[in-house]
């Protein structure tokens, strides 16, 4: 696929990968301002280089968020874990077609989820969240496919342990 701004095959792109691509920044970065840079940092990247060839455009655009997500986490502008909460639109009810669960597990839950270290939130993002198999999570973060499965084991045990002890 060639883009082409002024046909608006970006903004089309935008309009089908956008709010799946914040989801993933963040519960990749635990910010709303964080993910929304991430996001159109990417685009515009994509603005910018018009005669772009995209063989596969969801597969490139989650990982140049990827990308993009992790190059802030490794900068001196890395924002800290511990603000991810009360910044607008909660994560879970942004996952269309998820059972809301009540405010207070809702909190809870996000709570959890941000105490999980990226690689985890990133792994448990895709395979819950965006219905990637493993085999598929790991071409997007380039591990292996068994480093994805424990990445996504852990992520579930250390959630069990954080609502269990929040609930006792």
């Amino acid at each position: 696929m060639a883009l082409d701004e002024a046909d608006g095959d970006v903004g089309r792109l935008y309009d089908r990968f956008g709010a799946a691509l914040y989801r993933y920044a963040l519960m990749i970065l635990g910010r709303h301002d964080a993910a929304e840079d991430a996001v159109q940092q990417v685009f515009l990247a994509l603005v910018r280089g018009r005669d772009a060839r995209i063989r596969e455009p969801e597969r490139y655009l989650r990982r140049a968020v990827r990308n993009a997500c992790y190059s802030r986490l490794r900068s001196a502008a890395a924002v800290p874990e511990d603000d991810w909460s009360g910044q607008g639109q909660p994560l879970l009810e942004l996952v269309p077609g998820l059972r809301q669960p009540s405010p207070e597990d809702r909190l809870a839950l996000e709570a959890a989820i941000a105490r999980l270290p990226a690689e985890q939130r990133e792994v448990l993002h895709l395979h819950a969240f965006a219905g990637l198999t493993f085999r598929e999570v790991a071409e997007t973060t380039g591990e292996s496919a068994n480093t994805v499965a424990s990445r996504y084991r852990y992520a579930l045990e250390r959630l069990r342990l954080l609502l269990t002890a929040q609930r006792a």
